[in-house]
């Protein structure tokens, strides 16, 4: 993400009701940061969670908290706000302020300011799962993404304050001002398509028994949406893990190894990039039971044939060509990362390969931060460290919006 997109551009942040409101301030914060100039609406449920003086002091300019008030619609009113900005979050956006939108209610500062705004929106939910998957809720997002004007960041999913776990978290804020330069500005990749692989393949035995790996797709995925706020079209062929934010992501759910190749091996050679970070299995039973397998006695043997290795499928297929993506592969290590990663690259004849030790700390499956080693046939190997999103928007730079070599 090319955060100096942001220099000067008037940005403002509506504050939903939701206790994911306090994130809200960090969201300012960040877009400050990257030199954008910030207001801020906040609904009348918002100040529950968040005081108005707590983002004055972040942006410099008291909030827009009540149209009723005269010192306020004489400084800084609702027309005036709507006028001034060029970009309008709403963060958090709770399932009743998405439902007073899609109305056309203006009942508080966030939607008056809304009604008379006539810019792009990018609305970021958060609530509740039940709430979120609330056929209602559903059809009120999907009523206005039928509008060019609105999009969508998130909601993630996990663990959700109230212990739940599902869809329903606020996008981290990193994703958050991804999305708003995707709006903002084309972003260097417009133009272009991304071809990634995420998650595990799981190999059957018999209907209950499968052969995979722990991997949950979020290094994969986190390069995926920086390559969205890019500008790029995304393609993810993803294995088997579950709820994740599939925002602005042509998602393609696959199971197998062979799955995988199929959708991968039908789509590689329309990429300008291909990036393979799907732990896929390298072995499946030799014959698959279509019932469950009962124990016997004595011991039991399972005979294990290879899968598919769908980089290497991939690179033989573009091989040769005048338009060939650039193909980037990702090499989970235990001992000697560097060596095999880069036995690996040249095997598959890879532009680059991206290794990481998954035995170390704060790396490797499952975890939301990493340390990788990006390996490329031009320029010095680079170290890189820090949250999943951050190193993929470090990879992305170094691979493919300022190419070494």
């Amino acid at each position: 993400m090319d955060a100096s997109a942001l220099k000067g551009r008037r940005i403002i942040v509506g504050v939903g009701g939701g206790i994911a409101a306090y994130k809200a301030c960090e969201l300012v914060r960040e877009l400050g940061r990257a030199g954008a100039e910030v207001r801020v609406a906040m609904t009348e449920a918002a100040r529950q969670f968040v005081t108005p003086l707590t983002f004055q002091a972040l942006v410099g300019h008291p909030p827009l908290t009540d149209y009723f008030d005269p010192a306020q619609e004489g400084n800084f009113g609702h027309l005036d706000l709507a006028r001034w900005g060029e970009l309008y979050v709403v963060a958090p956006a709770t399932a009743d302020l998405i439902a007073k939108i899609r109305a056309g209610f203006g009942g508080d500062a966030v939607t008056t300011s809304l009604l008379a705004f006539k810019g792009p929106v990018v609305l970021a939910p958060a609530m509740n799962v039940a709430m979120w998957e609330n056929a209602r809720t559903q059809e009120n997002v999907e009523s206005l993404l039928k509008e060019a004007r609105f999009s969508t960041v998130g909601p993630g999913a996990g663990m959700l304050a109230c212990g739940d776990v599902g869809s329903g978290r606020l996008a981290d804020v990193g994703a958050i001002v991804s999305a708003v330069v995707a709006r903002l500005g084309g972003g260097p990749l417009t133009g272009k398509t991304v071809l990634v692989t995420a998650g595990p393949t799981r190999e059957y035995l018999d209907p209950v028994r499968f052969i995979s790996n722990p991997s949950t797709g979020k290094m994969g995925l986190a390069l995926a949406h920086e390559a969205r706020a890019l500008g790029a079209k995304v393609t993810v062929v993803l294995g088997p893990v579950g709820a994740v934010d599939r925002t602005g992501l042509e998602v393609v759910d696959v199971v197998s190894a062979e799955d995988m190749a199929r959708e991968v091996l039908s789509r590689v050679e329309t990429a300008d990039a291909f990036i393979a970070t799907a732990a896929v299995s390298d072995w499946r039973p030799e014959t698959r039971a279509p019932q469950k397998v009962k124990k016997g006695e004595g011991p039991e043997n399972l005979k294990l044939v290879r899968t598919p290795d769908v980089l290497l499928e991939a690179s033989r297929k573009v091989a040769g060509r005048a338009k060939r993506p650039v193909l980037v592969g990702f090499a989970a290590e235990t001992e000697r990362v560097v060596e095999h990663a880069r036995e690996k690259l040249e095997r598959k004849e890879l532009d680059a390969i991206v290794a990481n030790d998954v035995t170390a700390e704060g790396a490797g499956f499952g975890t939301d931060t990493n340390r990788v080693t990006v390996i490329s046939r031009s320029g010095p190997d680079r170290v890189l460290q820090g949250s999943k999103r951050a190193v993929a928007g470090e990879i992305l730079s170094l691979l493919l919006v300022s190419p070494r070599g």
